[in-house]
């Protein structure tokens, strides 16, 4: 389970919504959903594209999970969105409650490219 000293990295949670533009044209662009703590573990820096939507073959991707605690905002947190971190996007590719106690932390899957 993670501690508080363990959720050792901020992290910010963006959002796509649309804005209009000066002829009322939407536009998306992203705006912060909420900035959190956050523990991050690393999974692999070599990850076969089909993970990614891809066939088999593999990309430089690197993969990890941030822990984050559970609140009203980050169960609404899914793959439309994505982590803004130590200067990179990293892509949501799923959420999920972790096993350490129901409504306690969220678990987020994250791909971030080797050029992202």
């Amino acid at each position: 389970m993670p501690g508080a000293g363990k959720l050792d990295r901020r992290i910010t949670i963006e959002r796509a919504t649309s804005v209009p533009n000066e002829l009322n044209e939407p536009v998306e662009t992203w705006v912060q959903l909420v900035t959190v703590w956050a523990q991050r573990k690393d999974s692999s820096d070599m990850v076969k594209t089909e993970l990614l939507g891809g066939a088999e073959q593999v990309g430089a991707f690197l993969l990890s999970h941030f822990v984050v605690r559970s609140s009203s905002t980050t169960k609404t947190v899914s793959p439309v969105d994505r982590i803004a971190y130590d200067g990179h996007v990293w892509n949501i590719k799923g959420t999920k409650e972790t096993a350490e106690g129901r409504n306690r932390f969220i678990e987020i899957t994250a791909v971030r490219g080797n050029n992202g």
